[in-house]
């Protein structure tokens, strides 16, 4: 069983984020693993490590995600291809999905493997489109991943208010719920020989696309706005009696809930 998995490189949503003019402040920004990637990752390694699959990430970045893929070689994941190319910048998940395409065409791969969301955009929508592009089967929102045989999985995925078990035949695209695993944090020794583990490096060109595809994105990120400023809370003193009318009084007046 041969796997693609997908890396997202960013922004640390941890960090304090600040928008100005319709813009993320670049100053100061740190990135990371895409959260949900993490756990994809580490669901194709225990795919390798159970069914002895072969791994592959991709990357679509700049060189700031180099930290990213490494993490990933340090947890299991054995070889990296990093698409990087100026015209990539701002587009959407159709174009990134187009991108995903046109790797899996030139490789041989019998599972893509995706986070179900990225933690910047939140979209969700990546490896479905990218199942639509290839016409594979695709199950997402992923909780568990059971290896019937090579060319079959068991997958568990998290519906509204239950959930449903696929019997799923490969070749096939998932993406994963955060809930499908705890990712390991990488043993020093995987992290030495994750520094000696080459990247690949294409371009668009590479993949027969140029920057009139990714022109075609169907969506655009106009601005960017700050959520407001939650507001100070109010102290309430006296009795139990009191406190209940104040705040009920409030809720009538103010919140306009009753």
């Amino acid at each position: 069983m041969n796997i693609l998995v997908t890396v997202k490189n960013v922004v640390d949503v941890e960090l304090n984020i600040q928008v100005k003019n319709g813009a993320i402040v670049q100053d100061g920004l740190q990135y990371v693993m895409n959260a949900w990637d993490e756990n994809a990752v580490e669901a194709t390694v225990v795919l390798k490590e159970d069914q002895g699959a072969s791994t592959e990430l991709v990357c679509i970045g700049d060189g700031t995600a180099t930290v990213a893929i490494r993490k990933a070689f340090a947890m299991g994941i054995e070889g990296g291809l990093l698409i990087e190319d100026e015209a990539i910048k701002n587009v959407d998940s159709a174009s990134y999905a187009k991108i995903l395409q046109k790797v899996y065409e030139q490789g041989d791969y019998d599972l893509v493997i995706t986070g179900k969301q990225s933690q910047d955009t939140d979209s969700g929508q990546t490896g479905i489109l990218l199942a639509e592009f290839l016409g594979l089967p695709c199950v997402s929102n992923v909780v568990t991943i059971e290896a019937i045989d090579d060319k079959n999985l068991k997958v568990t995925r998290q519906a509204d208010g239950n959930k449903e078990v696929i019997a799923l035949q490969l070749p096939a695209v998932i993406t994963v719920n955060d809930s499908i695993n705890e990712p390991r944090l990488p043993a020093l020794r995987g992290i030495m020989q994750a520094k000696k583990k080459k990247i690949k490096n294409l371009d668009l060109s590479d993949l027969g696309l140029s920057a009139d595809d990714m022109a075609a994105s169907k969506t655009k990120v106009l601005e960017y706005q700050a959520p407001q400023s939650r507001g100070a809370g109010q102290k309430f003193e006296g009795d139990a009696a009191e406190i209940t009318s104040q705040v009920v009084n409030l809720l009538a007046t103010e919140a306009k809930v009753f």
